[in-house]
């Protein structure tokens, strides 16, 4: 697998993204009720913000999965946590699946996030803060290299609750690179991240 990442287009990608985000498998994502405008709303907002991006993950081309980069010292993180230099806050959506089930895929596309998010020499630590209830994501992290820290309550992401209860957890460039395999964190540490 070759993931390509591209920036989110928020007119161009709203429906991709909505059938995403809509689904209840999304719903930490907290867009389950939304409309494709709510979409577009949400995506020109991140572009505009000056410390918030979005990116399509592409596989062969076609999307594949969302990745958001953003300064924690610019979001709701700055207020539970010391901001270190260095630190980036990711946000992870993967697409469902569109036939079988691939194995391995959703670790693939999390090595891929963390190998892009790293290729800036200038990002240290990556910042999560996944709800404390998405046990999925938790041990998806803790594969690359995240250790929690602690729950955090954070603004709520769905509009039906008041807070959220985040997982704030990090991962440094070399608990990353220890996760993978000898091969692949040759290749990564070689070239400043890509491990694919």
């Amino acid at each position: 697998m070759r993931f390509t990442f591209r920036p989110v287009d928020p007119v161009a990608d709203a429906h991709v993204l909505h059938n995403w985000v809509s689904q209840e498998y999304a719903r930490f994502w907290g867009m389950v009720g939304c409309t494709e405008q709510d979409v577009v709303n949400e995506y020109s907002g991140i572009a505009a913000s000056g410390h918030h991006q979005a990116f399509l993950g592409l596989d062969g081309g076609l999307p594949a999965f969302l990745m958001e980069r953003y300064l924690p010292e610019a979001s709701p993180l700055a207020d539970v946590y010391e901001v270190r230099p260095g630190d980036v806050g990711m946000h992870l959506l993967v697409a469902p699946p569109s036939g079988s089930p691939r194995p391995g895929f959703t670790t693939s596309v999390m090595q891929a996030v963390m190998a892009e998010l790293f290729d800036d020499p200038a990002t240290r630590r990556v910042v999560v803060e996944p709800d404390a209830r998405n046990h999925k994501i938790h041990v998806l992290n803790q594969k690359v290299g995240f250790r929690p820290h602690g729950v955090v309550t954070l603004p709520a992401v769905d509009p039906a609750e008041d807070h959220k209860q985040g997982l704030l957890s990090f991962c440094t460039r070399e608990d990353f690179l220890a996760t993978l395999t000898p091969i692949l964190a040759a290749r990564a540490a070689v070239t400043g991240g890509e491990t694919q």
